[in-house]
């Protein structure tokens, strides 16, 4: 709990907030400040905040008056990092964002060099690519979906979660030799062919997994204990959800119908046959039952792709920006000296700038990449909506709220701290 520590003049410290009354004012009502409300710290070590997260809540009784979120502490210099790598080097740094949407991060990334320096990518590259970042969101949303339930007292529905999330992973260690931090697309196109295996797996997963959505909806769907904690909690009207900048689930749950797979495809999505489902009380039982429909949509995807996937080239032949391929290395001069090349001094983009954004598992991810003309980016930023809906959409929805709801309104709207801080 804040605590006031002294008095002088008139003024008040608090040492926890390690600031004064003056630094107080505006972020929270006149009545804290001569103690009728009470001030308590929320994280930054609590499990329910997802993470590093700090919130200076301010408390009338059990009713949530004022929410007053502090980010920072997983900030690492992802940004400045990437400008100090070549454009090749650079994209390690997008997988440690958030690290529940690595494939994700990866695409929004390449996305945007390609665009800069005008690179194809073959079409075998663009079906792995989409198939693969629909496992992504599935991933993601079974971490939220365990995490949002354990938050919420139940446990077999974490287990079950963490049990399904496994085939996934496997897959990704198959095609990219990492779990998690994958690394696995490249401008151009891929790092490497999927393997043999790799189709078998994906059809086992989602011949499975259908199944197991059922479960989860048998658990929770008509529960009413869920009901009871999900209903009629932190609800925002399209309205104000949009004045809020939400996007991805926590944004249609309000009634929006807004998914940039959609309005602004990228990586041919405009050919998938996908439904975009969209609730009606933006809710905190609206924003779990929407994302469960974007399991079985996302299903439905991937079998698309895994359907449309022939045998092609996996990476552009575009021998500015793409190495070449590993079997030239042996018989050719040429081909290691351009490879030596490409993976030492980097290579150049044209000056420019470029935005692209993309549908992530948590709403909009966009990637801004300037461009100076060197073997390195002048600028990279990303739009990430963790840090959006933390600072935005969560104060709004917390606030005349009770404190017991908050930790269901914090798991509502699927926050990745990595994502927020950078």
């Amino acid at each position: 709990m804040v605590t006031k520590a002294s008095a002088h003049s008139g003024h008040e410290q608090y040492t926890d907030w390690q600031g004064t009354v003056e630094e107080l004012k505006g972020l929270v009502s006149d009545r804290a400040l001569t103690g009728e409300t009470m001030l308590l710290n929320m994280g930054p070590q609590h499990p329910s905040t997802h993470g590093v997260l700090r919130l200076l809540l301010e408390l009338d009784g059990e009713t949530v008056v004022s929410c007053v979120p502090d980010v920072g502490f997983l900030h690492t210099g992802i940004e400045k990092t990437m400008e100090s790598k070549t454009y090749e080097q650079a994209i390690v740094c997008t997988d440690r964002m958030d690290y529940l949407n690595p494939m994700g991060n990866n695409l929004a990334y390449c996305l945007a060099v390609e665009k800069l320096a005008d690179l194809d990518v073959p079409e075998r590259a663009q079906v792995v690519r989409v198939l693969l970042a629909e496992l992504t969101r599935i991933n993601s949303h079974l971490v939220w979906l365990g995490t949002h339930c354990l938050d919420m007292g139940a446990m077999s529905v974490f287990l079950y979660c963490m049990r399904e999330r496994e085939m996934i992973l496997d897959i990704f260690e198959m095609v990219s030799g990492q779990r998690m931090m994958s690394t696995y697309f490249r401008p151009g196109g891929l790092w490497r062919d999927v393997v043999a295996e790799f189709v078998p797996a994906v059809q086992a997963f989602i011949d499975y997994f259908p199944k197991k959505i059922d479960d989860y909806e048998t658990l929770l769907v008509e529960n009413p204990l869920w009901i009871d904690r999900t209903q009629g909690i932190g609800v925002m009207t399209p309205e104000e959800a949009l004045s809020l900048g939400c996007s991805g689930p926590t944004l249609r749950a309000s009634g929006v119908n807004w998914d940039i797979r959609k309005v602004m495809p990228y990586m041919g999505y405009e050919t998938y046959d996908f439904d975009v489902p969209i609730g009606e009380h933006g809710d905190v039982y609206d924003r779990f039952l929407l994302r469960m429909k974007e399991l079985r949509q996302s299903v439905r995807i991937v079998q698309q792709a895994l359907n449309r996937l022939k045998p092609g080239p996996f990476r552009s032949n575009n021998r500015k920006y793409v190495p070449p391929p590993r079997a030239e290395l042996g018989r050719s001069m040429e081909a290691v000296i351009h490879h030596f090349k490409l993976w030492t001094e980097g290579f150049s983009l044209p000056k420019g700038e470029v935005y692209v954004g993309i549908e992530s598992p948590r709403g909009e991810l966009g990637c801004y990449l300037s461009s100076v003309g060197e073997n390195h980016p002048h600028r990279v930023h990303f739009r990430t909506p963790s840090f959006v809906h933390i600072m935005g959409a969560l104060p709004f929805m917390a606030k005349q709220g009770l404190l017991a709801d908050l930790v269901g309104v914090i798991g509502s709207v699927d926050i990745v701290l990595g994502d927020c801080d950078r």
